[in-house]
């Protein structure tokens, strides 16, 4: 166990204050335009599909992110509801360009038999800074709470709140990268004033379901479509992934609502979180985005199938 004395904000067993949390927000550097990414592949899938606004995160200087759902064109309020999120953390690259992936090449299948809602860039100004944390160093991924101080997870809990009850599937795309161990866990430390516990970082995917509901033949179903895309995680000689406990091929837990996790935002019966790995020597970003599709679209066939 080592204090982050190496890491370059705060006073290691201390946690952050206001200067430095401001250190930190200065270190942030733009480097991609969410506007060209995002909302310019978001204009092109208008004409196919209903887009909605559910939001503008105002961060001052560092811009004004206006925030975007779509939903399928054949919205029908007699059907029940998938929720399909991504960019919780703006780094995640597939995880957003993944859900744009199936909204442009598949959301149409399932008119008629479900109505798909797809948030595909919750943290604008991290996946600008390919960052994890929003400015305030608050990760959106563990604020998904009542009365939330993250602006990005309020204004989708927001946008949430109308259809409470009616969704019966929820698929969260993230990643997990080599960044993790060299930058943003020795960050979170320093932030909390922790020791850091080095870790090893899995070659493959992997995903979280909720150790409350583990649903595991669903968890499984989702692993068996997308082994045929990349490679499947296996677990540490600890039988750990991420420090976890591997529950099935693939699979470890967390406790969604407990943390405060995007994928414990609704009452969905089946839920689960992805983690693909953009740095494995074995996969491309093309076939990362090709992952997450796979996972959404298995998702929703098995919620299909097992309502």
């Amino acid at each position: 166990m080592a204090m982050n004395a190496f890491y370059p904000i705060g006073t290691p067993g201390q946690p952050w204050g206001e200067s430095e949390k401001a250190a930190w927000r200065a270190r942030q550097v733009r480097q991609r335009s969410y506007a060209d990414d995002v909302l310019g592949r978001i204009d092109a899938l208008r004409p196919h599909t209903d887009v909605q606004a559910y939001g503008e995160i105002d961060w001052g200087v560092d811009g004004r992110f206006p925030v975007y759902a779509i939903r399928s064109r054949a919205w029908d309020d007699s059907l029940p509801c998938a929720l399909v999120t991504g960019g919780v953390h703006g780094y995640e690259t597939s995880g957003v360009h993944g859900a744009l992936d199936f909204v442009q090449g598949h959301l149409a299948d399932y008119d008629g038999r479900i109505n798909v809602l797809v948030a595909p860039c919750i943290s604008p100004w991290a996946y600008e800074r390919i960052q994890r944390w929003n400015p305030l160093a608050l990760d959106p991924n563990r604020n998904f709470i009542a009365a939330s101080p993250c602006a990005e997870s309020a204004a989708l809990m927001r946008l949430l709140e109308p259809l409470a009850g009616r969704f019966i599937v929820h698929i969260d795309l993230h990643e997990t990268t080599d960044t993790d161990e060299s930058e943003f866990r020795p960050a979170k430390s320093a932030r909390d004033g922790q020791a850091f516990e080095p870790d090893t970082i899995p070659d493959g995917f992997y995903l979280c379901g909720d150790s409350a509901d583990p649903q595991a033949e669903f968890q499984q179903a989702v692993i068996a479509a997308v082994a045929k895309v990349t490679h499947i995680a296996p677990p540490d000689a600890k039988n750990q992934i991420i420090g976890s406990p591997v529950v099935a091929h693939g699979v470890i837990n967390y406790p969604y609502r407990e943390l405060g996790l995007c994928a414990g935002v609704t009452d969905a019966r089946y839920r689960t979180t992805t983690e693909v790995y953009p740095d494995s020597p074995r996969a491309t970003p093309a076939e990362c985005n090709a992952a997450q599709v796979a996972a959404v679209r298995a998702a929703l066939d098995y919620a299909l199938a097992h309502r």
